[in-house]
């Protein structure tokens, strides 16, 4: 069996806004160098938090972020500087996250003047290489980014994460606001990046179609806290917490077999408020009166496998009545 070697880590991670709110809850999460971990869960349920505050975009409240062993929390001035050039993020809006006013070629070149403090030479000169490597060609540094398409647009955004040299990449939601047409191509030109650079992705996602094509672990998140980690496989063969069951219910099958379609009642909960017990508890359609009282641990039910939940799926054949 290859050993898995971490290459991100946070350990007890919380980040809490001004009014009380914990959008992420005591976080325990690794990412294995040269994977794609795949974050899923339904919108506001703290994906996109998560993902900001492993590169301290967002500051914690606290934990602790480990990045190849070396605690990274603190981290500041030049320091913390040259190690972000490792760390970058592909952000979900491609209209938004570029400059409107610069040049292609120079919001591409940015990172590696600041972080990597490169000449400007040998900045621009790497920027249109990387425009050419995601298909955009050399010639698209000299327009700025209201000429270009939505997908085009989002390859800047890669062109960029890319320029100094990451070796992590958290890839926040990067084509759901994209039309279908072009999703295709986006996600493939991620995954073969992945896979030539060498790059380990955090891709953040509420498209759990998307995420089997792309991920080789699935991580699932609801209400700041994460209930499921699984392989790909077993994941989707398989879900272990009900919250994952109805998930997956949702997503359209190629195959005959039929399956139960799931319906969520209610909305997610406050997260300023959360309920107590299992947080899922309030929605979920096997809660027992422990579940309602007591907080499930995430617990390892099989190899590589752990889940949020007093009464997993996978462990037992018939559940009692709630």
């Amino acid at each position: 069996m290859k050993v898995q070697t971490p290459l991100m880590q946070v350990e007890k991670l919380s980040v809490e806004f001004g009014n009380k709110v914990r959008a992420v809850r005591d976080v325990d999460l690794t990412v294995y160098e040269g994977e794609t971990l795949g974050l899923v869960g339904e919108s506001g349920c703290g994906k996109s938090t998560l993902g900001k505050a492993m590169l301290r975009v967002i500051e914690p409240s606290s934990g602790a972020i480990r990045y190849r062993g070396l605690n990274i929390t603190d981290l500041r001035g030049t320091v913390l500087r040259s190690t972000r050039a490792e760390l970058q993020m592909v952000f979900q809006d491609p209209f938004g996250s570029l400059n409107p006013r610069r040049k292609v070629a120079d919001i591409v070149a940015e990172p590696l003047l600041r972080a990597r403090g490169a000449d400007k030479k040998t900045a621009r000169e790497t920027a249109l290489d990387l425009l050419d490597l995601v298909g955009l060609g050399r010639e698209a540094g000299e327009r700025r980014p209201h000429e270009f398409s939505g997908g085009q647009r989002q390859r800047i955004g890669i062109a960029r994460a890319l320029a100094p040299g990451p070796r992590f990449v958290v890839a926040d939601e990067p084509v759901s606001a994209l039309d279908v047409s072009i999703q295709a191509q986006v996600i493939n030109l991620l995954a073969d990046l992945t896979r030539d650079r060498e790059l380990t992705m955090l891709f953040i996602s509420h498209d759990l179609g998307v995420v089997r094509h792309v991920a080789d672990r699935v991580a699932v998140m609801y209400l700041g806290e994460i209930i499921e980690i699984a392989s790909r496989d077993a994941f989707f063969a398989a879900p272990a917490h009900p919250y994952s069951e109805a998930l997956l219910s949702s997503v359209p099958q190629l195959s005959q077999e039929p399956r139960e379609r799931i319906v969520l009642e209610g909305e997610l909960p406050d997260p300023a408020a959360p309920p107590p017990g299992c947080t899922y508890h309030t929605r979920c359609r096997y809660a027992v009166d422990k579940c309602r009282t007591t907080p499930p641990p995430l617990a390892e039910v099989q190899p590589g496998r752990s889940v949020r939940c007093h009464l997993p799926l996978i462990a037992i054949t018939e559940r009692p009545n709630a």
